[in-house]
């Protein structure tokens, strides 16, 4: 393809990745940062960066979706866990997320009286919400077109427009570091990157980018892994600009607006700072394009997906379904479903991401599956219990073993037990070769 058309994929991809979620956290990153901004934000890129990137990579080096990877391990496996990991970031949370934390953060500051405190509001803006995303994700090939021409740069330009102002005429001075931060700024940016767990959102992105570069004639494995590469780099600088922006705005308010609880409320008071009364309507505009454009993106993809599981239903139709799933989640108990989906997350990333990272090297071991089944074993070992403290069931004598782990605070304990796992499972791929036969 041509650098144009893989540049506009490129935009495509970033504005999957920008959802709200991305946009609300680096502000409140740069307030508790502070004077150590630039080395936490490297450790941040790192992992809210890097590794969505490579996990896009990972995809296109595989075959082009999570199943061609998770199959590596066993075909019943590959299906169990591509099922639970597109429904949990999904239409039992994701997709439904963006829709209401769109509402709360663009739509409800504008309402007043009786009708901000009304149901009906959130139902009729959810119904609209997913009839775009409808309209947007009926026709995969055509997302190129509708995010990468129209709704990206969009996007975009609404964030540059807080971010140059920001540069040019900063709201403040930067002060020295928060006392619970300060510490180690690279390391704990390193591990608040990590819990935006868009790894998981890259492994689904993925199948939607490579349906997106095969429609432009791309059918060699070389010719989409190309493509990849520049689409997943136009994304990462992207994303790269969003966040050193948006995180030297967090810095530079903490002298007018104070340490506030979350970023959302700092980048809107930031916002009024910066542009008085219509700051807060460029933040809306920023977050309703952002939410949209991840909406279509997950819609797009978990129906790509389940139309392999189940040939009797058409694209199309599953489309409707998680849209029309997503709006009554949406406005009925997403409270209760978020605190339900924490846990599942906690216990699914970093099995995703040992995933991604053997597929990278499995060269090296003959793609045998037991290297594969021993690490994940390992990391699941550590990742189900931390899934099941984040749900509030705490298994005192398992927990007091875990403890022990390296990086086990910052709920990172499977990474040690994992490298065991791949390493068990590879000295014995050297001493009974026959026995672990090639996938």
């Amino acid at each position: 393809m041509t650098f144009k058309k893989n540049f506009i994929i490129g935009l495509m991809l970033f504005a999957l990745f920008l959802g709200a979620g991305n946009i609300i956290f680096p502000p409140k990153l740069g307030q508790l940062a502070g004077s150590d901004l630039g080395v936490a934000m490297f450790g941040f890129l790192i992992t809210g960066v890097g590794l969505p990137l490579l996990a896009i990579l990972a995809i296109a080096h595989a075959g082009g979706d999570l199943r061609s990877i998770a199959d590596r391990v066993h075909p019943v496996f590959g299906l169990i866990f591509s099922m639970i990991v597109y429904m949990a970031i999904g239409p039992f949370f994701g997709i439904p997320r963006t829709a209401t934390v769109s509402y709360e953060i663009g739509i409800s500051p504008f309402l007043s009286g009786e009708v901000a405190n009304a149901q009906w509001p959130l139902i009729v803006f959810s119904i609209l919400f997913f009839a775009i995303t409808i309209g947007l994700a009926l026709n995969p090939a055509k997302l190129v077109d509708r995010i990468g021409k129209f709704l990206t740069p969009v996007l975009f330009l609404v964030i540059a427009l807080l971010a140059i102002k920001s540069f040019v005429d900063p709201i403040g001075d930067i002060n020295r570091p928060d006392e619970t931060f300060g510490a180690h700024p690279f390391f704990k940016s390193f591990v608040e990157g990590y819990l935006t767990m868009d790894v998981i959102a890259a492994l689904i992105f993925g199948s939607v980018i490579t349906t997106a570069i095969q429609a432009e004639g791309v059918k060699t494995s070389k010719g989409l892994m190309k493509s990849m590469v520049v689409a997943g780099s136009v994304a990462a600088i992207g994303l790269s600009f969003v966040y050193i922006s948006l995180g030297f705005i967090g810095a530079t308010s903490l002298e007018k607006i104070g340490l506030q609880e979350n970023g959302g409320i700092v980048l809107s008071l930031a916002s009024e700072l910066l542009y008085g009364s219509f700051g807060p309507i460029i933040l809306a505009i920023t977050i309703l394009f952002a939410c949209l454009t991840t909406s279509v993106g997950l819609v797009s993809a978990c129906a790509q997906f389940f139309t392999q599981i189940v040939p009797a239903l058409s694209y199309k139709k599953f489309v409707v379904i998680f849209a029309v799933f997503s709006t009554v989640v949406a406005n009925v108990g997403l409270t209760q479903l978020i605190s339900l989906s924490i846990p599942v997350l906690l216990m699914i990333y970093p099995l995703a991401i040992v995933l991604m990272l053997l597929s990278f090297v499995d060269n090296a071991f003959g793609r045998k599956p037991i290297v594969y089944v021993l690490a994940l074993l390992g990391t699941a070992l550590v990742s189900i219990f931390d899934g099941l403290a984040g749900g509030g069931i705490v298994i005192e004598p398992v927990v007091n073993i875990l403890q022990h782990l390296p990086l086990h605070e910052q709920q990172i304990g499977w990474l040690l037990p994992a490298i065991i796992g791949a390493g068990i499972g590879y000295v014995i791929t050297l001493i009974a070769p026959a026995s672990t036969s090639k996938q």
